[in-house]
């Protein structure tokens, strides 16, 4: 499926540590689930954390989620032996490795070169396993056109504001929030800067989380920041965060029945039984090229998030 395929609206963080909640997290609502070796696992679990994982995975029944396991960064001495471990025990039942704080395409090409290797040696179809980038640092946000373009795996880019904050001295410690003293939101240009990575290169790009898991406000208002730009989705911490992350990053059903509107009455009048117009008024909008390509974007999120029209186009002729 291709990268652009695959819902991400609500990516729900689960410890690998927890194998209590590696079992209720596949149960929720989320459309990809990924399983942490990182920052959520002390050094000392890892090792223990990598055999859960590889159990929920292959024991586990996942719904038709993403399912993504994130690895150690590959600076650290646990990353060959979270990928090697977990893409061998379960890279059947694996959709994405997610690797952080990435900052340069050399990061993304080891763990390529790396699955390939597992892939061969497993009998499986070399670069079913895809690859998650997050950008986590200023190089990595500098680098960010690199990265996306590093390999045909790599599906997603992702903003990870925490490290990113610290990497450039931002001074706050509210983690996806605005900050009292900025007159502006001060992720924009971090955001549209993977956002713009992100669709020259036909990947999906997701916000990251927002830590005040109790805020279910705060956290709908830095969704919608991002889903106006275009983000497909946002981490959630919490199952409190899934539902407003799934109706935030799908289109209203008004919306998506005028996307669905346009894009049938643009095919009609485009046709030899329609008369082979370029652009027509539909009620007080003019469609043309232009407004189809606008509407199949918003289709496509909406197809994608399982919605059902309420409206239909009827021709003229057959009023």
């Amino acid at each position: 499926m291709g990268a652009l395929g695959r819902p991400r609206r609500s990516c729900l963080a689960v410890p690998g540590s927890s194998p209590k909640m590696l079992d209720k997290a596949q149960g929720l609502p989320a459309d990809q689930v990924f399983l942490d070796l990182e920052d959520a696992v002390a050094p000392l679990a890892k090792p223990q954390a990598r055999r859960n994982i590889v159990a929920a995975l292959t024991e586990g029944d996942w719904g038709g989620k993403a399912r993504v396991v994130r690895v150690n960064d590959v600076t650290t001495p646990w990353a060959y032996r979270d990928v090697v471990e977990v893409c061998e025990g379960a890279g059947a039942a694996l959709d994405c490795v997610m690797l952080p704080k990435v900052q340069d395409a050399s990061h993304v090409r080891w763990l390529d070169l790396t699955l390939t290797q597992i892939e061969k040696a497993l009998g499986l179809p070399v670069g079913g396993i895809g690859i998650e980038a997050q950008i986590e640092s200023a190089r990595g946000l500098v680098n960010v056109d690199a990265i996306a373009a590093a390999s045909p795996r790599v599906e997603t880019i992702i903003f990870g504001p925490a490290d990113f904050m610290a990497s450039i001295n931002m001074r706050s410690l509210a983690v996806g929030a605005l900050h009292p003293d900025y007159p502006g939101d001060p992720y924009h240009y971090v955001l549209m800067r993977i956002l713009m990575a992100a669709r020259a290169h036909d990947k999906q790009a997701i916000d990251g989380p927002y830590l005040q898991i109790r805020d279910v406000d705060g956290f709908r208002a830095a969704a919608r920041r991002s889903a106006a730009l275009g983000f497909d989705g946002k981490w959630v911490l919490h199952p409190g965060q899934i539902e407003p992350a799934n109706e935030v990053y799908s289109p209203s059903q008004e919306d998506y029945d005028r996307a669905e509107l346009i894009l049938d009455a643009y095919e009609y009048y485009t046709s030899e039984a329609g008369g082979k117009l370029g652009a027509v008024m539909l009620g007080d909008e003019m469609v043309d090229e232009a407004s189809r390509k606008m509407a199949m974007v918003v289709a496509a999120k909406g197809r994608a998030a399982g919605m059902v029209r309420t409206s239909r186009f009827t021709p003229p002729a057959a009023a």
